[in-house]
């Protein structure tokens, strides 16, 4: 068929000709929007999910439903970065919701207290030449210019607040891989939420992450649990999987078979990316308009090759050699969540001298914790590819520490 009819979107965070399968997460943002412009309280929340399972496009439906509520966006995509950097990009993104919220010529002395405090908050990157606000207003004196980036977030929180609510609107901030946020990073941005809920002030945030972002937020600040939601998404049903494939093929005059859309998702495992991937490998070699098991199994190879290349290698390739053998060590065992020291045993080394290996994956979202003393891959069909790119278990051999010759 042709390629410029492809209804398949296999790109990173594009979304789908036919979303399917995450009502549920759709109305919980509506009633999080509903329960704020009421002016009521209610938590925030972080979407959950290993990759490809589709929450970067859920955000971008959040972020669809927020504009259509007059609500003002702030979307993110949160990168590893120290606090300095992360206090110039987050004060980027809020003095553009300020503006947002209402022209610089029309403000009254709430914005211009905002404006103040968003001066106040960036204070050393302007002293450092790094960034300027370019607010023209004064600075606020003793308001988020503590030196602490909780405390300082916590005060233009409440400014953007105010503001906002002046308004009768409402700032919605929408964080993708939000797990990236550090330690320091992520104790501001709870605490600085808590405040919004104490004070019923139309602030929240709605994130998307790895699996191990619930646990991260409950270690910085305890009451965590309490201030958000997290919701997980995994991979679709057999049904909401076949309208995934279905539904786009309808719209250009095509039609699965039962027995293709079986085989497609016994191949995918209905993972939302996977089936983008293959829907668009089958459009490439299938004559239509009516598309067979025959034409899925002759699409299998450039999809495979394609997902080897450009979902999984990126991901190995960061790795050291230590790493990729741990990774191959895994996917020796299999691809559910597997005991640290079985992957060890299959090293031939002991979980002690491999902790800080499994630490480093973690650290890198390749890995989460599930459970205590378990380890899984955050990408699905991650130790199939394992088992193609590296046939062979090869253990690295362990460095020799060098004594000092005397």
């Amino acid at each position: 068929m042709k390629a410029l009819t492809n209804p398949y979107t296999p790109n990173a965070g594009a979304e789908p000709q036919a979303v399917v399968g995450r009502d549920d997460q759709l109305e919980l943002f509506d009633h999080l929007l509903a329960r704020i412009e009421r002016g009521k309280t209610e938590q925030s929340m972080i979407i959950t999910g290993l990759r490809g399972v589709g929450k970067t496009v859920l955000l971008g439906q959040f972020r669809a439903k927020a504009d259509r509520h007059n609500w003002v966006v702030v979307e993110m995509e949160v990168n590893k970065s120290d606090d300095s950097d992360f206090r110039q990009l987050i004060a980027t993104k809020l003095r553009g919701a300020l503006f947002e919220l209402s022209p610089k010529a029309k403000w009254t002395d709430r914005f211009k207290r905002a404006g103040s405090v968003l001066r106040s908050f960036t204070v050393k990157l302007e002293e450092s030449g790094a960034w300027s606000a370019g607010l023209d207003v004064d600075i606020a004196e003793g308001v988020a210019d503590h030196g602490d980036l909780s405390l300082d977030l916590t005060d233009l929180f409440i400014a953007i607040g105010e503001a906002a609510n002046e308004k009768d609107r409402g700032v919605v901030l929408l964080f993708d891989e939000i797990q990236f946020l550090n330690r320091v990073q992520l104790e501001a941005i709870i605490a600085a939420l808590h405040k919004m809920v104490q004070r019923k002030l139309p602030v929240t945030l709605v994130g998307a992450g790895l699996p191990q972002i619930a646990e991260l937020a409950g270690d910085a600040k305890s009451y965590a649990e309490r201030l958000f939601k997290f919701p997980s998404i995994d991979n679709f049903d057999a049904k909401d999987a076949k309208s995934a494939l279905q539904e786009p093929a309808k719209d250009e005059d095509a039609y699965f078979t039962s027995d293709a859309l079986n085989r497609a998702i016994a191949v995918t495992g209905g993972y939302p990316y996977f089936l983008q991937e293959l829907g668009y490998a089958v459009w490439t070699v299938a004559e239509g308009p009516l598309i067979t098991a025959d034409d899925v199994e002759l699409a299998l190879p450039a999809y495979q090759a394609k997902l080897d290349e450009s979902f999984f290698r990126v991901r190995l390739n960061r790795s050291t050699e230590l790493q990729k053998a741990y990774l191959r060590a895994m996917a020796e065992l299999g691809p559910e969540p597997q005991k640290a020291a079985d992957v060890a045993e299959v090293m031939g080394r002991t979980s002690q001298n491999i902790a800080p290996t499994r630490a480093e994956l973690i650290n890198m979202g390749l890995l989460y914790t599930p459970d205590h003393g378990f380890a899984a891959f955050t990408v699905p069909h991650f130790d199939q590819f394992l088992k193609r790119a590296i046939p062979t278990l090869t253990i690295p051999e362990p460095r020799r520490r060098q004594t000092k010759k005397k």
